[in-house]
């Protein structure tokens, strides 16, 4: 079975985005992920952050195109639930400087037992019970 990764809204955002130098590794690892090499989870808080981000930027067309993708993309969309808020809360209150997005997807990660989350985020190097891999750095 293919190794199986929670991913984060930034790899969508930074393969659809303009020149950046997360740009091409973040569209390497979709393609592995097309391909059947991995699999990759996520939740329905990343596409309601990419809805938000691209809909309040007057980006419809890109809205739908990264949200259709994620669905797509990804095995498995968690949902998120008040086990994961309630979790949020407590990873929150023992790692300050966590973002509360990236406190709910750490819990949901936690919550289903995912070790793993490919994001450019270091925030979730916070969090001591998961561990990022960095697009650039995957192998």
């Amino acid at each position: 079975m293919s190794p199986t990764y929670f991913l984060d809204a930034n790899l969508i955002m930074y393969s659809l985005g303009g020149p950046h130098p997360s740009r091409e590794p973040c569209k390497r690892v979709l393609e592995r992920i097309k391909s059947g090499e991995i699999r990759a989870l996520t939740n329905t808080e990343v596409l309601q952050e990419i809805l938000h981000r691209y809909f309040s930027i007057g980006k419809p067309d890109i809205a739908e195109t990264a949200y259709t993708s994620m669905i797509q993309l990804c095995v498995t969309v968690f949902p998120v639930t008040l086990a994961e808020t309630h979790r949020a809360l407590e990873l929150m209150k023992a790692n300050p400087g966590i973002m509360s997005r990236d406190a709910i997807h750490a819990a949901t990660m936690i919550n289903n037992g995912i070790k793993e989350i490919i994001s450019t985020d270091a925030h979730f190097d916070l969090v001591p019970v998961i561990k990022r891999i960095d697009p650039g750095k995957f192998r």
